[in-house]
């Protein structure tokens, strides 16, 4: 974009997820991004640069910002001098619509790790007209909710019959502490149904379906998965939902998309352990006491040590068939929420920022926005697609 003289902007480089955007940047970006760091306090970022200089000397004279989530005009600045902004600050809901706004009427390219489909909903039906018309690409989930599922469907979509009615299923598998943002985000989430229903319905009123296609996540009953040999326990995230999204903007995606997603175990009895806890966090998500109880025990912008993320990993499973032909792939890394979160966010704006990606603008998924660019980064970076995995 003329006249900016960013790149990308990180804001929350001082919280956990978004310190370890800042290190892989750090390790990672290529010679010559102009990148800065941003956030509401000038020590705590004096202090984050001191760590990246660290890594990489010439960071010494990294370029701060201070901006604030709650205060709009920062976050006009800031959106007015950069190509891309990423964001940790979360819950989104509660601290993501001001950096939204500012990005959509600068024509700016936003990045953000949410999991919330009340609050992406709620973008889409405040700004994404405003995004279209100035050219900005707001970016929704792109850590792990919901890249390895909406990149590792995209990737499977390429090895089916383009002309034949697909359906597919996503199955996650992982080892690893959950983030604490993610933890407080599905907490929020499943407290507010009535809320999300609202924001959902308000999208389908505005949001236009593709002529003569029709793209959708189904539900399933648990079972055992003949193809995987996994008993498969239904998944409520928001991860089917951007795949669906996908596959109603990509003609690729057949006449006829149907996309469900599933936990694995091995075990039924494992199967029945987790859809018991889920169950029971939703009843105590209802109630406000439990809710701040549970949220009390995983802080947000906390987590594992170095030892702990790197025994972590994660793996999901896709079964896609259409036309007669079954393709089994399969996605998987290492620490999912945090390390390979870090780097799916940080690899999504460096896309954003330096790559020639589909023309096209308002919100968009992933996929949608970046496609085959993002997935040769993924790639380079080390996060696995296999095609016909043992």
């Amino acid at each position: 974009m003329p006249n900016r003289d960013l790149d990308i902007v990180l804001l929350g480089a001082t919280g956990f997820t978004g310190g370890l955007t800042a290190d892989y940047l750090a390790r990672h970006a290529p010679d010559g991004l102009r990148w800065a760091i941003a956030g509401r306090n000038r020590d705590k970022l004096e202090a984050v640069r001191a760590r990246l200089a660290a890594i990489d000397p010439a960071l010494g004279d990294l370029e701060l910002v201070v901006a604030d989530a709650a205060d709009r005009a920062s976050l006009d600045a800031l959106a007015a001098r950069t190509t891309v902004v990423a964001t940790t600050v979360g819950p989104y809901l509660s601290y993501g619509e001001p950096l939204v706004a500012a990005c959509a009427a600068a024509g700016t390219a936003y990045v953000d790790l949410t999991g919330e489909p009340e609050f992406v909903d709620r973008m889409y039906a405040a700004h994404h007209a405003v995004a279209e018309r100035t050219g900005a690409r707001i970016v929704h989930a792109c850590g792990f909710d919901s890249i390895p599922h909406d990149l590792g469907a995209y990737y499977t979509v390429q090895q089916l019959p383009a002309d034949e009615p697909i359906t597919m299923r996503g199955v996650v598998r992982a080892g690893g502490m959950v983030s604490g943002g993610t933890f407080h985000s599905a907490l929020t989430a499943m407290s507010r149904p009535k809320q999300m229903k609202e924001a959902s319905a308000a999208r389908r009123r505005l949001e236009q379906r593709p002529a003569g296609r029709s793209s959708r996540a189904v539900g399933a009953k648990p079972r055992r998965d003949p193809v995987l040999g996994y008993w498969l326990l239904p998944l409520p995230t928001i991860d089917p939902v951007i795949v669906a999204r996908s596959g109603a903007a990509l003609p690729a995606y057949g006449p006829r998309f149907r996309y469900s997603h599933f936990a694995g175990t091995k075990t039924l009895r494992y199967a029945a352990g987790g859809a018991l806890a889920v169950a029971g966090l939703g009843l105590a998500a209802q109630v406000p006491p439990l809710r701040s109880f549970l949220g009390s025990r995983i802080e947000p912008g906390q987590g594992p040590d170095e030892s702990r993320r790197a025994s972590s990993w994660f793996r999901v499973d896709f079964v896609g068939e259409a036309g007669g032909v079954q393709v089994h792939t399969r996605v998987s890394g290492g620490d999912p929420g945090y390390g390979e979160t870090a780097k799916m966010l940080a690899e999504s704006a460096l896309c954003l920022a330096l790559d020639v990606n589909p023309d096209v603008a308002g919100q968009l998924t992933p996929a949608q926005a970046m496609g085959d660019r993002l997935l040769e980064r993924l790639e380079a970076a080390g996060i696995r697609f296999e095609s016909d995995p043992n």
